[in-house]
């Protein structure tokens, strides 16, 4: 009987120990109540700040439809925001620099999410439930001695 009370007890200790092992996420504002992040995508590094507002995004400066003109970035863009089911309660600046408008796209993506945990850090589950808050790794493989490109050899000619 005292083993089972024993074995009870490490249940319940186990549990506690877990519950204090889960990192706690609290909100991270600016000065003027903002939630900064920067995304990474390939080459390109987006800057990103949140704030309440009526759902306008800007990049560089430009309206999002107006940087990025293929509608498949633009929806790129907006999937963590569709995710969160925030949409029209955020305005949104990004820079952006390095890189093409995919990467950059991709980048802007990424700093969204994250700025968003920043902001409302319940939405966390959501968006890592999405794969919107890993950091894309893949970038383009380097040019090798002796190669045509990383992996292209030059035709081979038998004479």
């Amino acid at each position: 009987m005292a083993d089972l009370e024993a074995l009870a007890e490490l249940g319940t200790a186990s549990n506690a120990a877990e519950a204090e092992q889960q990192p706690v996420h609290v909100q991270k504002l600016d000065a003027q109540g903002r939630a900064y992040a920067t995304g990474k995508r390939k080459d390109a590094i987006a800057r990103v700040w949140i704030k309440p507002g009526s759902g306008r995004i800007t990049v560089n400066k430009k309206d999002f439809d107006a940087y990025f003109a293929r509608p498949v970035l633009q929806m790129v863009l907006q999937q963590p925001i569709v995710a969160a089911n925030r949409g029209g309660q955020y305005d949104i600046i990004a820079t952006v620099a390095g890189g093409g408008l995919s990467g950059q796209a991709g980048a802007v993506r990424h700093g969204i999410s994250k700025a968003l945990t920043y902001f409302e850090p319940e939405l966390r589950g959501v968006l890592k439930k999405g794969g919107f808050l890993t950091r894309d790794s893949r970038t383009v493989e380097r040019k090798k001695y002796g190669k045509a490109k990383a992996r292209r050899s030059f035709q081979f000619s038998k004479r």
